[in-house]
Order: C-alpha cells, then sequence, then structure tokens
C-alpha cells in the first residue's frame, strides 16, 4: 500500500501528492463542485515477454464524492493472458517430450531449450468495490469486497481500514485487515504432490476408466493480512509513510501446472514430477516511502524489506522523479530494483540418488533472483480538464544460481535464463 490522496494532508502536499498520482495541481482544488462529483480513470496496459507470456489488461474505475465527504469506488478489470510458462524441468541436450496439464496430450521442447508450455491462456475479470466513511472529526473508516474469476481459480476477498488523524492532521495512524479465500480447480485435476507425470502414448485421449492419465480433485487456500501504518507530513515540502504488514496463507499454495526433473549422474533426465510447496506461509514486509515536493516537480522514493519462513528475503527499491514540462505537462523518470534469495524448498531438480524431498519446486519465480524496471511516463492536461498519460517500460528478471552444482549435461546448458519483458499503459482521466 502505498501513499494515497487522504484530506487530512491534502493542504500541506496538494501538488506533491496529486502529480503522483498522475494529476495536475489544479485539481488539488476543493471546491464542492469538483468534488461532489464522478470521476473516472481508464488504462490499457501490454505487457510482452521475449518468446513467453503476453497480457492485456484494460480497467475502468469510477470514483463518487459524497456531500459527507464519504466516497464510493467502483473497478472492473479484464486480463487476457497468452503465450509460452515455463514448466519448471531442466533442459537436455536432446528432445523432450511432456504432457498438457489435462494429461491427455503431449508437446515437445527441442534440445537444448529451456522447457515450456506453449498453450498457457486464460481470462481474468475482477470486480472490486469500497466505500469511505469519515467519523467524529479525525476518523476514517474504509471497508471494501473484490471477487475475480478466471478459468481456474476464483477468489474472494473482503477488506477494511481504519485511520486516525492527530496534530492538526499533520500524522496519520492506519489499521486495515483483509481476507482472501481462493478456489484451485486445475486443468486436469489437481496432481499428487512428487508424483511422475505420465505422458500419453500417443495423441488420442486416455482411457477414462482406467484413469491413467487422470489428476483429481481441486483445492483452496485462504490469505489473512494485516497492516499498521503512519503518515506524517514533515514539512511542507515533505511527506513520509512507514508500514508494517503481516500476512498468514493457509491451504494449497502449490503450483499444479509446474514440475521438476529427477536426473542422474551425468545430468540426464530420468522423471519428471509435480512440485509440492508447504501448506502454510507467514510473510512479514517492512515499507518506507518519502515524497519531496521540489520546485517543478516530485521525488518519490521507496524501500520494502519482506521475509518469511520460505526463507525468501527481498528487497525493493523503487523510485519516480517528476519533472514539470509546463502547466499541464510532465514527464516521470521510473527506475525498481528488486532482490531475493531462494526459498528453503527450492531446487532446480532432483537427483536421482539423494532421498525424495518433502516439499521442492523449480519455480524460479521462488528461487534467487534480481530484477530491475526502467521506464519513461509522460502526461498531459487538456484543456476540458481531463487528463492522459502514457509510459514505456523496460523489465528484465535475471534468476541465480543458489549454489547448486550442474553435473554432466547440465553444465553446458542454461538452467538460469533470463526473462525480459516490455511494458507500455495509457491513461485516461476524466
Amino acid at each position: 500500500m502505498q501513499l494515497n490522496h487522504k484530506g487530512s494532508i491534502a493542504t500541506a502536499l496538494a501538488g506533491a501528492t496529486c502529480a503522483l498520482l498522475g494529476q495536475s495541481p489544479a485539481h488539488a482544488d476543493t471546491d464542492s463542485s469538483v468534488l461532489k462529483d464522478w470521476k473516472f480513470d481508464t488504462a490499457i496496459l501490454y505487457y510482452g515477454e521475449t518468446d513467453r507470456v503476453s497480457l492485456a489488461e484494460s480497467v475502468i474505475s469510477a470514483t463518487k464524492t459524497n456531500n459527507d465527504d464519504s466516497i464510493f469506488n467502483v473497478k472492473l478489470v479484464l486480463d487476457t493472458l497468452t503465450g509460452a510458462s515455463a514448466n519448471g524441468a531442466v533442459p537436455q541436450p536432446a528432445v523432450q517430450t511432456f504432457s498438457r496439464p489435462s494429461g491427455k496430450d503431449s508437446y515437445q521442447v527441442a534440445a537444448g531449450e529451456t522447457p515450456l508450455d506453449d498453450t498457457f491462456r486464460d481470462t481474468r475479470v475482477q470486480v472490486a468495490s469500497s466505500w469511505m466513511q469519515p467519523f467524529a472529526e479525525t476518523w476514517r473508516g474504509t471497508a471494501g469486497i473484490n471477487v475475480s474469476r478466471e478459468y481456474d481459480y476464483m477468489s474472494l476477498g473482503v477488506n477494511g481500514l481504519l485511520e486516525k488523524d492527530l496534530f492538526q492532521r499533520n500524522t496519520t495512524l492506519s489499521a486495515g485487515l483483509s481476507y482472501q479465500f481462493d478456489s484451485i480447480d486445475p486443468v486436469g485435476g489437481k496432481p499428487t504432490p512428487l508424483s511422475s507425470m505420465l505422458i500419453p502414448s500417443d495423441n488420442s485421449d486416455a482411457d477414462e476408466d482406467t484413469g491413467q492419465y487422470s489428476k483429481n480433485g481441486s483445492d483452496n487456500k485462504t490469505t489473512m493480512d494485516l497492516l499498521f501504518g503512519v503518515t506524517q507530513v514533515i514539512n511542507r515540502r515533505m511527506l513520509m509513510q512507514f508500514n508494517y504488514g503481516l500476512s498468514v496463507v493457509d491451504g494449497y499454495t502449490t503450483d499444479p501446472y509446474k514440475v521438476l526433473s529427477v536426473i542422474d549422474a551425468n545430468g540426464v533426465t530420468q522423471d519428471i514430477i509435480y512440485e509440492n510447496r508447504p501448506d502454510t506461509r507467514t510473510r512479514h514486509s517492512f515499507f518506507w516511502q518519502t515524497k519531496y515536493a521540489l520546485d517543478s516537480g516530485v521525488a518519490d522514493v521507496s524501500y520494502r524489506f519482506a521475509t518469511d519462513d520460505w526463507d525468501i528475503n527481498s528487497h525493493t527499491i523503487d523510485s519516480r522523479l517528476r519533472f514539470n514540462l509546463s502547466d499541464r505537462s510532465y514527464i516521470q523518470p521510473h527506475f525498481r530494483y528488486y532482490q531475493q534469495s531462494a526459498a528453503d524448498f527450492y531446487q532446480p531438480f532432483v537427483n536421482q540418488s539423494a532421498p525424495l524431498p518433502m516439499y521442492a519446486s523449480a519455480d524460479y519465480r521462488v528461487g534467487e533472483m534480481t530484477a530491475y524496471t526502467v521506464g519513461l511516463k509522460y502526461g498531459r492536461e487538456l484543456d476540458n480538464g481531463h487528463e492522459w498519460a502514457v509510459r514505456a517500460e523496460y523489465y528484465q528478471q535475471d534468476p541465480k544460481n543458489a549454489g547448486f552444482d550442474q553435473p554432466g549435461v547440465l553444465a553446458d546448458l542454461d538452467l538460469y535464463p533470463s526473462v525480459k519483458a516490455v511494458i507500455l499503459q495509457f491513461n485516461y482521466h476524466f
């Protein structure tokens, strides 16, 4: 959660806060004719990885400020994803064959190539709504609900936030709570953890009576998040925020589509097994953010440290520097750096000679990695008060070897390929 435009600090830092929300200082006007109306934010985003997943997303958000200063918001998000996704197996010097998620068909990966399932397709629809209500002079309460649906996944959530202003509204204390229930219904069913992937003998459907290729069942998980924060006006130019977050996940955290290679002493794959992750996860996060209003723009810098009982420790530095080109236009360079350690159950492959572990995953997303994002945003206000902005960014994720030897044929293969992507986004506010 980042700094939001709150009424308690709007006067002191209206220009800076509005700038970071993509609005011009003119929109900090608190005249009732401006506030007591509907406002709409729309966005179209494209995210494309090289030879992998592509995402197209559209968002529309509507906000209504009422006469009692309460605020109603409703948002609709539509995502479509296509492309290829790494299944977790290691490359080999020979062609490899894998089962499709349904278990009734197969696909092949060329020698020396990272195994990718090129049938990754999904559509997600999300609806979220919230209501913020001021009360007792310096208190505000916000309640929200969200529903998200994909082909094999459904998520339902509720959340609440309580805020209290102190010291002439220069300090804001906040406490938030959210609860999420997720239902996972994998294509072909949930695989047995660490069981072998069975490859169909031909391209015909498997015999449903024998159940040779079937996987059974669905599962669910719950997520409870707590957030405690303080926002402080330092002076007329500077605003600072500190947050502590606690997240507790209970249930099915395994990715049903990820596998691991079982290799011999020469690095040659002997079997493909499905991954298995712990069914609980507790995560702590510490967040700091500072916004500083310059004479011709706004500087925004933040740092986040997160740690969990999977032994994943991460550091995130995010910075934006807005330069006002005129009263109605600006540019905003962006740089973000991310680093994380590997989960204690992460391993790029399983050795055939070693005992099978209780938990194991070769998913690079829980491995050691660094990543960075660089980009530029341009925004402009129109004569009618509407605004538009466009941003272009480059993202690169570099998985690392967390200390594993690469025996035999694996020594000459790239087990940790970089993921590169471009991000394009267009926003319109009216």
